[in-house]
């Protein structure tokens, strides 16, 4: 019984796999496929080919604490032709973070090199910024490239962006 159970509940996954839908960037607001337009754009600037994208290279998620959906854009696995580092170098992969502003608008708000990135937990204040912290090139914290460089930022709708000293 125990194995009729699990080999329902496999077959069950699998059927969910088959269905996830394929990435479609016309899902998203104009702004955040004007974003996923530079994958493009970058790739056959280099002849690369056609731009796949992952299944998660859009991220929806509320980080002005605003109630609106927020986006991140990270090209970590995007892949122009058969080439899967075009969008990442010794400074990260490419990443853009877009929110929605109270008329519905979307702007950007940070567009650059990211080694990885987390989402901190929410704050206890209702309404408040989510926090990401950010993994850098060591560059931008006065070192060079291998060093550890993390940084953290409230995200609001005022664009930002990392400096080297």
């Amino acid at each position: 019984m125990r194995y009729l159970i699990l080999l329902l509940v496999l077959v069950a996954s699998v059927a969910r796999a088959d269905d996830a839908k394929p990435f479609n960037p016309s899902d998203y607001p104009p702004a955040v496929q004007k974003a996923l337009h530079y994958a493009n754009e970058e790739c056959s600037g280099q002849d690369g080919g056609a731009v796949t994208f992952a299944p998660d290279t859009v991220r929806k998620v509320d980080l002005t604490g605003d109630g609106r959906e927020d986006y991140i854009v990270d090209f970590r696995d995007t892949k122009c032709g058969d080439r899967e580092t075009n969008y990442c170098g010794t400074g990260g992969c490419v990443m853009t973070i877009l929110v929605t502003l109270p008329d519905g608008s979307v702007r950007q708000v940070f567009d650059g090199y990211v080694r990885s990135y987390k989402i901190l937990a929410p704050p206890m204040k209702r309404a408040a910024a989510r926090t990401i912290r950010f993994d850098l090139h060591g560059s931008y914290c006065g070192g060079f490239g291998a060093q550890a460089c993390v940084k953290e930022r409230a995200i609001t709708a005022t664009p930002f962006a990392f400096k080297q000293p």
